[in-house]
């Protein structure tokens, strides 16, 4: 089934006057700035981030300045996320491109993150709507507070499925929740509406980020990162959790230790992530998933009225647990 096309169709225009708006705020008429958001330009991606913004202001009203505004705010707080968490996790890929670090220097990936994060206050200030403002502000705290409590966890000798939970949720569903609140925020929607927004966001992010890192287990060329290279950067996942918590082997639960002291070598990565298949971790991962994905449901099936709308984001959510890549 092409997901993307039923996903976007309510939202086409508006998706394009996104897209268009997006690119302008990604252009400078400096030349070492320009050729570094050029090549940020160039990754394209699907849009799911904005998609959703989109759709949730389409569901409760209609899409306006506000929400497109709200929408490339976001997008581009991601995008200056993504360009300093390579920096720091010393990425030379993102997506099979090269990262903006390994193009052309720290330093320059440092600086220009830096400058699309001042790029993205600037579009939410100008739509003068003191919570969407706001709410950009405290998801670059829960982001950074995210990418902190990670780290420190790759310190602590304990292996919790809660802590991974907590991690996910800050660093990767809490943009989704956002992205669904501001839909909601910028068409001044009930605020009852705006926290079930958030939460299907939510739920939607911990989907998101469970099928990521299950692609972590299998090789793929088109996901661009070669098996086990979550473990290889000292971070354990939901299959392997689950399979350590279950089964309870000491050596196991020593080659765990290694990965996060960054002292495990391929053949022990490898070992651990058969364990892991093997043991059911895949399968638990996907149910956790499922458990997200039916409370998403019942928000589209409850909240959203229109056909074409609960189509598409039925089909936002088979794709955001299915895709490959």
């Amino acid at each position: 089934m092409d997901y993307l096309s039923k996903i976007k169709a309510p939202i086409t225009d508006e998706l394009n006057t996104f897209v268009k708006l997006f690119d302008e705020s990604l252009s400078h008429t400096d030349g070492l700035l320009n050729d570094a958001l050029e090549h940020i330009r160039q990754r394209g991606g699907k849009r799911m981030r904005p998609i959703l913004t989109l759709l949730m202001a389409k569901h409760l009203g209609g899409v306006n300045p506000t929400t497109q505004l709200a929408a490339v705010g976001l997008e581009l707080l991601h995008t200056a996320s993504l360009v300093h968490d390579d920096v720091v996790d010393e990425s030379s890929e993102r997506r099979g491109q090269a990262s903006v670090n390994a193009s052309f220097n720290n330093k320059v990936a440092v600086l220009v993150g830096d400058y699309i994060l001042s790029t993205a206050l600037y579009y939410v200030a100008k739509s003068g709507h003191t919570q969407i403002i706001t709410s950009l502000a405290q998801l670059g705290q829960t982001l950074s507070s995210g990418e902190l409590l990670q780290m420190n966890n790759f310190q602590e000798e304990g292996i919790s499925e809660e802590v991974y939970y907590e991690v996910i949720r800050k660093k990767t569903a809490s943009l989704f929740a956002t992205c669904a609140q501001n839909g909601a925020l910028s068409v001044n929607a009930p605020e009852e509406e705006v926290r079930a927004a958030y939460d299907f966001g939510m739920w939607v992010g911990m989907i998101f980020q469970i099928r990521d890192d299950i692609f972590d287990y299998f090789d793929s060329k088109e996901i661009g990162k070669p098996t086990g290279n979550d473990m290889a950067e000292g971070k354990l996942t939901l299959p392997v959790i689950y399979a350590l918590r279950t089964y309870k082997y000491d050596s196991m639960f020593t080659l765990a230790r290694k990965v996060k002291k960054g002292v495990i070598n391929a053949d022990e990565i490898a070992v651990l992530v058969e364990f892991a298949k093997t043991s059911g971790g895949i399968d638990y991962a996907e149910r956790k998933m499922n458990e997200f994905s039916l409370k998403a449901r019942e928000y589209i099936e409850f909240h959203v009225k229109q056909p074409e709308l609960k189509e598409a984001l039925n089909r936002y959510l088979d794709y955001v647990a299915l895709r490959n890549l």
